[in-house]
């Protein structure tokens, strides 16, 4: 799910400035549904920080030295402590804690090669690479005793775990296209729940493990089509136009809640399961600028929750629906930096 961030950096060129006061210098006057934020992470490209079950830890992705691409770490919510957790070869994406707390997963290209896997060839513009080489794994909080997960040929990534804790969502291409499966935390009983032409990823369950939340890009014209077929034989995808939905946990009843024809990504469930918050650049003529939104689930009444910084997404819940983490390039140092933030919701 991290290479929408890597595309986010490709656009937004700048150091961001929020223009806050006070003690909560980091919220924008206009954030009302935010207070008391807070920076966790400074420096860096940091991504994808999600709670763990009791709410105390969050797990995240992060480049920073001496790493030259992301690699799994864990963290108090105060920031504190961050741990590499994960093996420091390879690229790591989409990690998330599994019940209990005592055990990991993420996906990761480390059993392929200590390399990270080569950057796409920008003569072909904004792709991301979906490579074979990414495998799901699950580990120890502290990254021991680490294991392959349902393992295929294909792209397996972006798993996550159903608040009930009884199975996991993830992505990928072992039937030849870019789909959802579930499977149970053991990695038995694997159910793809999916079948449209198109990449369908980042997907999350609702709080009561009912339904499930994702972004799809599905291409409809013949040239759409043939051009997102080529990209996939060598590993690729444009994100291009993505949208916001929502299906049953075993993939009935989906539902579109987005038709903006913009970048819309990493929706998450409200703990109240009738609302969604995403990340999505329908502001921006340019398609530069991410912020965050909510919607009801079925698509209606949009309001804008960001409007600092230029990249704001990758947002979820805590377990008590009391705050919410997510990443910005607010409060940025350098170019190309984003950081982990949390803060207390207020309605």
């Amino acid at each position: 799910m991290n290479r929408i961030l890597v595309v986010a950096i490709s656009l937004v060129a700048g150091v961001s400035i929020v223009r806050g006061n006070g003690a909560d210098s980091l919220r924008h006057p206009d954030e009302r549904h935010l207070k008391n934020v807070r920076q966790l992470t400074f420096g860096g490209t940091n991504a994808e920080a999600y709670f763990s079950f009791d709410g105390k830890k969050l797990i995240f992705q992060s480049t920073r030295p001496p790493y030259a691409c992301d690699q799994i770490f864990t963290m108090n919510i105060d920031g504190s402590d961050q741990k590499l957790v994960s093996t420091g070869k390879g690229r790591t994406t989409c990690a998330y804690y599994l019940p209990g707390d005592k055990r990991i997963l993420f996906g990761s290209t480390h059993a392929h090669g200590a390399d990270c896997p080569p950057s796409p060839d920008k003569s072909k513009g904004y792709v991301w690479g979906v490579f074979n080489d990414y495998d799901v794994f699950v580990a120890n909080a502290d990254g021991s005793n680490l294991k392959p997960l349902a393992a295929s040929s294909g792209y397996d990534a972006e798993a996550t775990v159903s608040p009930k804790g009884d199975k996991i969502v993830f992505t990928s291409s072992r039937d030849g296209d870019l789909e959802l499966y579930t499977m149970n935390l053991d990695g038995s009983d694997v159910r793809r729940i999916t079948h449209s032409l198109g990449y369908d990823g980042g997907a999350f369950f609702s709080w009561d493990g009912k339904k499930i939340v994702y972004r799809g890009g599905h291409p409809a014209l013949p040239s759409e089509v043939s051009e997102y077929r080529m990209l996939l034989r060598e590993q690729l995808v444009k994100p291009g136009k993505m949208e916001i939905f929502t299906c049953d946990a075993d993939g009935k009843n989906q539902k579109q809640l987005t038709r903006n024809n913009a970048a819309n990504f990493a929706p998450f469930f409200f703990p109240d399961n009738e609302r969604v918050i995403f990340s999505s650049n329908v502001n921006d003529p340019g398609g530069r600028f991410f912020d965050l939104f909510v919607m009801k689930s079925d698509g209606s009444g949009l309001e804008r929750i960001t409007y600092g910084g230029h990249f704001n997404s990758f947002s979820m819940f805590s377990p008590d629906g009391k705050k919410i983490v997510f990443v910005s390039d607010r409060n940025a140092k350098a170019r190309y930096e984003f950081n982990v933030f949390i803060a207390d919701w207020v309605e």
